[in-house]
């Protein structure tokens, strides 16, 4: 019998990466693709390697190698077996474990654009708001007399519903208003990105100055009570999807101003990846401001005592999803 332990020693490193895999693979856990340096079984080395362990098993047996080297490659290739040939997972699944996980990983991954959308969009809607508190006249420098009157109508506080007039169209029909507005704003937000980052830019600000306009306005003429009792519960995942959705349309076009190490061509195919994965939950989170919109925040019946206090844990439950959902485990996005 040929000495066993030359042959464990020189092989046992690489069962030993293929016995992670199978952990983190075993766990449910996303795997990402390390670099060649890491020490870590990519996803794509997993085929070739499971043949490599099934033919050390076969030598194994042929050579009389003793229990305790036989038995632990029979583990192995009996686990990498199951993980070749198991049942792909359910569509939804992955969709749900990307808006779980994935989705706030990668909003943190561009930290730095989604930071620079924030400011972009918070710092002219704050300075709006608080220059109407003192000269509300300047409201005729952003909006003409037809807007604002539709605007005060909008959210006269003897308004059966607040909002839009809706008529006879129901709350399902302006469910579906709500939907294509929202999602033209975050599409114009993220596509404007592509000349040099300095559309996104500019419809960063213009949001933010539209809106402190109108919060400014509404609130300095005595309509703010109606107004924050409207938009503070679908607010949450709207405003921040906006943002958003400008954060990705800048590191669009950061990609082609600083492109780092890659070539400008590869960073906006990585960008523009990145990017249409970010517009996919920002999708979902504008259905949920939509639904909300339509079928609650418009309700003026609702107490206040459930009102904010819901509307409160709804941003904080946004802001820990993003800051917390996908922690802890690999990014495979």
């Amino acid at each position: 019998m040929r000495r066993q332990e030359p042959f464990v020693a020189h092989h046992a490193g690489e069962w030993a990466q293929l016995a992670d895999w199978l952990d983190r693979r075993e766990s449910d856990a996303p795997l990402k693709r390390p670099p060649p340096e890491a020490g870590v079984l990519a996803d794509a080395d997993f085929p070739a390697r499971y043949r490599r362990v099934c033919q050390h098993l076969a030598l194994a047996k042929q050579r009389g190698y003793s229990p305790a080297v036989v038995e632990p490659l029979q583990g192995l290739v009996e686990r990498g077996h199951r993980q070749l040939y198991r049942p792909p997972r359910p569509r939804w699944r992955a969709a749900w474990d990307f808006v779980l996980a994935g989705f706030p990983r990668l909003v943190r991954k561009h930290a730095g654009c989604m930071a620079l959308s924030a400011a972009l969009f918070l710092v002219p809607l704050v300075g709006v708001f608080t220059l109407l508190q003192y000269r509300p006249d300047a409201a005729w420098l952003l909006f003409d007399a037809s807007m604002l009157a539709q605007m005060e109508a909008i959210y006269d506080p003897a308004a059966e519903r607040f909002g839009r007039d809706r008529g006879a169209d129901g709350d399902f029909q302006m469910f579906g208003y709500y939907v294509m507005n929202n999602i033209s704003i975050g599409f114009r937000s993220f596509a404007s990105g592509l000349p040099a980052g300095l559309g996104a830019l500019y419809v960063m600000v213009f949001n933010g100055v539209m809106i402190g306009g109108v919060a400014g306005h509404l609130h300095v003429s005595g309509y703010g009570d109606t107004f924050w009792r409207f938009v503070v519960t679908h607010g949450a995942p709207e405003l921040t999807a906006i943002v958003i959705a400008g954060g990705a349309g800048l590191r669009i076009g950061l990609s082609l101003i600083a492109p780092g190490r890659l070539r400008r061509r590869d960073a906006l195919v990585e960008a523009g990846r990145d990017g249409a994965k970010l517009c996919l939950g920002v999708f979902v989170m504008l259905l949920l401001a939509a639904f909300i919109e339509a079928f609650w925040s418009s309700k003026s019946d609702l107490p206040d005592l459930v009102r904010f206090p819901l509307a409160a844990a709804l941003w904080a439950a946004i802001f820990w999803w993003l800051a917390m959902g996908g922690r802890g485990r690999s990014d495979a996005d």
